[in-house]
């Protein structure tokens, strides 16, 4: 019956579309059921012609963009049948396009811009550049630690409060996951753990010497008062009796403004060393200067703004004036050249704006008056409420028209810096929507360098194409070609194929790959526009150049879907999941799950997806991943709490990071409060490498602690994990003294083990160890406890030791303790028994690509080799198997073949310690400027790693002089 079932689904033929990184068509389900067309779609007859899909669209998910189909909705819908919207179809997919900068020879680009850096040095301005184009060549790397050191380098070397505000707050975007208060006021002030580099007050008053001044400014003394302006002129005393009277408390008043029906009284010096222009006015050839009484009714200006200026003209100070009177001051000192008063006006208007509302208030006249620094801060709070504030209309207004750019340029405030990080959100945000391409449109207006206007026209060309601008997406494409973006040949060719122009886009790819040395991304691209043996070719092809590619293991498992090999599709798209999280391919082997009735196996899919993404719609967007595990219900066993602590117990043992997600978030719909599950999952999206996911659920943690002595633990897993590791430290302690638990001790114990420790203490966090399992605590957590025991033993040189606690470890289920067991034996000689160790974990783990590596340590040369390429097949990110089989082709002559397996990993993962090895090798061999290439690519990766700094230096005393 399950046949027959699949038989229609798979014979209405009917494409829907989805949305986000959902980018599946799907054959409607209605086994049995009667269905009626809307639209221009097909009904139930399985006799009727599909219709036709309409122009695909383009989303962004993680920085890329993805090619999700969205036709209309024809067939039917079957609320309760748990295929509600059928299977996908394998000629609707279509693989991502990079929005970003993406280099057709990625290595000697990065080496091209560590040189620009090395040659800016000591220029701040010049590097904050060199940073930021670093920056978009990194987002094609998706490390977001390289990503998140590159904004810090570009807001170091920033040298002017714009950039610093653009930077500063790019960096608190980027970092919104690791706060205790999600939303905090956007201007408040820093805590004792926020970053310097994103401090507000840093971003706009700081001196133009980065780095300085090391205390934060919101924890800095207030400045003593700046001393009054020295009067330049005197009508008839002498300096003496200046001096005297400056010394003297009582105030001379011998000059006074009338306005109104009001004088204001001043002294005519202090008056006049305001400016050069009153200077002139009062002490020149003007009537004024023989008058002690001067009109100023017709100058703009009240009283009490006047009794303003007359006070900073003798004091030096603004105080104790309201905004109003601040901006009537500031108009006067531009109106009169007083720049020392404008300054002050600046400044204190700065000081005024806390948020939003107040800079709607504020920046227009900041605008007109050209007041850099309050119009920076003004600019600070929309940035530090995105994307929230790019929903207010007067800010939209402000940042997305070609008016409000023109505006924000006049007063020092536009930047490419800025439209980069506006665009960013925006397209983060909403890709179609009319704000991302008016920012678009911005950053193309302020692109200078060749870089910048590269990066600005392709990224043009992906919301063009996203938006069903076919034409528009071309001519953006072919305008970022131009440029030098030869990675926008992909671009033209997608969009000639969305306008009928199949051939000439085959022709366009088959030219790129003739012209540059093949990567993974062009056969990709190509296998669009052929069909049968030859798509099939190309995408085995991109997968052997290329396998991060996740759209060939899509395309393949789909077509196995469509031949009725739904197992050999499950173990396609399992492939990529071994080594990548992503939520569309879980999405995409839920189905197939479904359509083998294997539920247990779909529902565990889709809570995994739940924990990435609590949002997250399955279907088209039309269904949220819960309403489809409500449908499921009746075909899945139910269990209560108990039954899921037994459930998560089995798949920790099992290394199945997956199933423990879902079993951690079936827990969670039962008891959404608990603090303790909410802690377990984020180390488990931790261990999957999902690090934004991670802290969110770690902040829950901390946000939904009953008891003030486990929030302080949590606290300090989020001060750690975000680098403040004393403050970590005091937060358990703090805790400790209020409670002692399980996971004070071992926050505690984990922290003081980040270091290097001699042997008495690295015993003392032994010993904390050891308190930490007294406490009441679950043996999934004590086994962790007992396996960091056993490898701190292991580095005093205390085996025995170590052993024990390895063996307690594995008799509660703590299956990793099977490698720090393995290697004690290997540590003892016993090589034979580390492997056999090995062994086992391979037998129970799920994810097991770590221990095939590991074990390649304890096996003969031709076991270790069969153990790396099993590795490497697992999970092709993994680096050490490329190295280990690249330096045994060395060691047997095979110099060639070395340069290979290198490159070959290299292509794409770009790694520093791939690089050095094979600058290393090249060294070896006398090429000295290919190692000098990958020298500066890996120091572009990280300028302060010292073997590759000394290679460097070894490399270019040979290397021939560059042009």
């Amino acid at each position: 019956m399950a046949n027959n079932f699949l038989t229609t689904i798979r014979s209405l033929k009917l494409i829907e579309g989805c949305k986000a990184a959902q980018i599946y068509a799907f054959t409607a389900a209605g086994a049995g059921a009667s269905t009626s067309g809307t639209g221009d779609g097909g009904g139930g007859s399985g006799g009727k012609q599909p219709p036709p899909p309409p122009p695909r669209s383009l989303s962004v998910q993680s920085g890329s963009l993805c090619y999700p189909h969205a036709p209309s909705t024809s067939g039917s819908f079957v609320p309760d049948s748990p295929l509600p919207f059928g299977l996908p179809v394998a000629a609707a997919l279509e693989p991502a396009l990079d929005a970003c900068l993406r280099p057709v020879d990625h290595v000697e680009e990065l080496a091209a811009s560590f040189r620009r850096m090395s040659s800016a040095e000591g220029e701040d301005e010049d590097l904050c550049d060199v940073f930021l184009e670093q920056l978009a060549l990194f987002h094609a790397l998706g490390d977001a630690r390289l990503l998140r050191r590159t904004l810090r380098a570009a807001r170091v070397h920033a040298t002017d409060p714009h950039r610093r505000v653009v930077l500063a707050a790019w960096l608190r975007f980027e970092r919104r996951e690791d706060e205790f208060d999600p939303t905090p006021p956007p201007l408040a002030p820093c805590t004792t753990t926020t970053p310097l580099l994103e401090c507000p007050r840093a971003a706009v008053f700081a001196g133009e010497s980065p780095g300085v001044d090391p205390v934060c400014p919101c924890r800095r003394p207030p400045p003593p008062p700046p001393t009054p302006p020295t009067p330049r002129f005197s009508r008839s005393t002498s300096s003496a009796d200046q001096m005297g009277d400056e010394d003297g408390d009582e105030e001379t008043n011998d000059l006074w403004f009338i306005i109104g029906e009001e004088e204001v009284a001043c002294e005519r010096s202090c008056i006049a060393a305001l400016s050069k222009p009153l200077s002139t006015l009062l002490y020149g050839g003007f009537a004024e200067a023989q008058r002690d009484r001067i009109d100023f009714s017709r100058d703009g200006i009240t009283p009490r703004g006047m009794r303003a200026v007359a006070a900073y003209s003798r004091h030096g100070r603004l105080d104790d004036f309201p905004p109003d009177t601040i901006l009537e001051v500031l108009a006067f000192s531009n109106k009169f050249c007083c720049d020392g008063l404008k300054d002050a006006c600046d400044n204190k208007l700065a000081n005024m704006v806390s948020g939003v509302d107040d800079a709607l208030s504020l920046i227009d006249l900041g605008l007109e008056e050209a007041a850099h620094l309050l119009v920076a801060t003004c600019l600070q709070a929309f940035l530090r409420e995105l994307p929230k504030s790019l929903s207010n209309p007067d800010v939209a207004r402000l940042l997305c028209s070609p008016e409000g750019r023109e505006r924000l340029d006049i007063a020092g405030n536009a930047s490419f810096a800025l439209y980069y990080f506006l665009s960013y959100v925006a397209m983060e945000e909403d890709i179609r929507s009319n704000t991302t391409v008016m920012l678009l449109e911005r950053l193309c207006e302020c692109a200078e360098l060749p870089w910048q206007k590269q990066l600005a026209l392709h990224q043009l060309g992906c919301v063009m194409l996203e938006r069903g601008e076919f034409k528009d997406a071309q001519g953006w494409f072919e305008d970022a070609i131009a440029e030098g973006h030869m990675y926008s040949l992909a671009g033209v060719a997608r969009a000639k194929y969305k306008r009928g122009h199949k051939y000439s886009a085959y022709k366009m790819m088959n030219s790129i790959m003739g012209d540059y040395e093949p990567a993974g991304w062009m056969y990709q691209e190509r296998s669009l526009y052929c069909v049968g043996k030859e798509k099939m070719a190309d995408l085995r092809i991109a997968t052997e150049l290329d396998p991060t590619l996740s759209y060939p293991y899509k395309y393949r498992a789909v077509a196995l879907l469509e031949e009725d090999k739904l197992e050999s599709a499950v173990e396609e798209i399992s492939k990529v999941l071994a080594f990548k999280m992503v939520t569309d391919c879980l999405e995409l082997r839920a189905w197939f799950y479904l359509a083998l009735e294997d539920y247990e196996s779909a529902v565990r899919d889709v809570r995994a997806i739940l924990t990435l993404d609590p949002s997250y719609m399955m279907f088209h967007g039309k269904m949220h991943g819960e309403q489809l595990i409500e449908i499921l219900r009746a075909h899945v066993q139910q269990w209560d709490m108990a039954d899921c602590w037994m459930q998560l117990y089995d798949r920790w043992s099992e290394v199945d990071d997956i199933g423990s997600l879902a079993v951690v978030q079936q827990m969670l719909t039962r008891e959404p409060g608990n603090s303790s599950l909410r802690f377990r999952q984020s180390l488990l999206l931790l261990r999957l490498n999902c690090q934004k996911a991670a802290m969110r659920s770690l902040r829950f943690a901390r946000n939904s602690s009953a008891h003030e002595h486990e929030r302080l633990v949590y606290e300090g897993w989020i001060l750690y994990d975000t680098g403040h590791r004393e403050e970590a430290l005091a937060k358990a302690e703090q805790s400790i003294k209020i409670q002692r638990s399980f996971e004070a001790f071992f926050l505690q114990a984990y922290a003081l083990g980040d270091a290097n420790l001699d042997t008495e203490s690295a015993l003392s966090v032994v010993q904390l160890l050891e308190q930490a399992n007294s406490c009441a605590s679950d043996n999934l957590r004590k086994g962790q406890a007992y396996n960091n025991m056993g490898s701190i033993y292991v580095d005093c040189d205390l085996l025995d030791e170590a052993a024990e606690c390895y063996n307690i470890a594995l008799n509660i289920k703590h299956t990793r303790a099977h490698q720090g067991l393995a290697r004690v034996h290997y540590l003892k000689n016993r090589k034979k028994a580390a492997y056999g160790e090995m062994s086992q974990l391979i037998k129970v783990a799920k994810n097991s690509a770590s221990a095939y590596e590991k074990r390649s340590e304890y096996g003969e040369r031709e076991e270790a080799k069969s153990d790396l390429n099993m590795a490497t097949f697992l999970d092709p990110t993994r680096t050490y198997p490329y190295r280990y089989r690249a330096a045994v082709l060395m060691d047997e002559n095979k110099e060639d073949e070395a340069i290979g397996e290198l490159s070959q990993a290299i292509a794409f993962k770009t790694d520093l310690q791939l690089l050095h090895l094979r600058a290393a090798f090249f060294d070896s061999m006398g090429d000295s400027t290919s190692a000098l290439r990958d020298c500066e690519a890996a120091l572009c990766l990280d300028p302060t790693h010292g073997d590759t700094l000394d290679l460097y230096s070894k490399a270019a005393t040979k290397a021939e002089p560059r042009s």
